[in-house]
Order: C-alpha cells, then sequence, then structure tokens
C-alpha cells in the first residue's frame, strides 16, 4: 500500500466515525431537538429515511437538530424527544 492509499483509507475512517458520533447525537455539549427542523434542514435519520437533509417538512415531530443542551425545550414546539 502506498502512502496516497494509506491517506485515503485514513481519511475515509475518520469521516465515517464522525457520521457515527452524529448519527447518535454524541457532540459534546449538544443534544437532539424534535420538532424544529425546517425541510431539508435535520441533522440525521428519522421518519424512514437515513440520511441528513431528508426532512420532508417544516416541524416534522420526529425530525431533529442538534442544539446547546439546555435550549431545545425553551424553543417554541421543541422535544427531547420525537412525538406522534
Amino acid at each position: 500500500m502506498n502512502a496516497r492509499n494509506a491517506l485515503l483509507i485514513a481519511a475515509v475512517a475518520g469521516l465515517s466515525s464522525l457520521g457515527v458520533a452524529d448519527a447518535m447525537g454524541a457532540k459534546e455539549g449538544m443534544e437532539p431537538c424534535f420538532g424544529i427542523a425546517r425541510a431539508g434542514m435535520n441533522d440525521c435519520a428519522a421518519n424512514g429515511h437515513s440520511c441528513a437533509g431528508k426532512a420532508a417538512a417544516d416541524g416534522d415531530k420526529r425530525e431533529w437538530i442538534l442544539v446547546p443542551k439546555g435550549t431545545c425545550e425553551k424553543i417554541v414546539g421543541g422535544s427531547l424527544k420525537p412525538q406522534g
């Protein structure tokens, strides 16, 4: 394996691990907030899709975005758990 291939493999592995952390809501100081994502602006899987940016409607109670801890329930429509 040459150095270029090793670098490419390391980069892909790093991005993959970031995706897993994001999917788990593991960013320090952040928490998932349901019901406030705009269409196409959700952070991760929900509602039968597996990707960020796939929310079909504004304010869907099963879609979420990450927000600073302690702020979700201060936002109109925000919930720490999916609804519906």
